[in-house]
C-alpha cells in the first residue's frame, strides 16, 4: 500500500490530552493510517494514503479547535 506523510505544526496544544484529541479524531477518520502527535513539540506526522491531501489533514485538525500549518 502506497502511504504519503504529511508533517505539521499544531498550535493551542497544552497536554496530552489535547494530542490524544487529535489524534483521535484523525485516527478515525477514513484513509489516514497513522497520527503521531506530540502536544510538547507542537507537531505531527500523519500518515495517510495517497488519496487524502495535506489540505484535507490540516482541516481535520483545525476541526478539533487546534490552529494548523504545513
Amino acid at each position: 500500500m502506497n502511504q504519503v506523510a504529511h508533517a505539521l505544526k499544531i498550535t493551542g496544544m497544552t497536554c496530552g490530552c489535547c494530542s490524544g484529541r487529535v489524534t483521535r479524531v484523525l485516527e478515525a477518520t477514513p484513509g489516514v493510517i497513522q497520527a503521531d502527535i506530540s502536544w510538547q513539540s507542537h507537531a505531527g506526522i500523519v500518515v495517510t494514503t495517497p488519496d487524502v491531501s495535506k489540505e484535507q489533514v490540516m482541516a481535520i485538525v483545525a476541526s478539533t479547535g487546534f490552529g494548523v500549518s504545513a
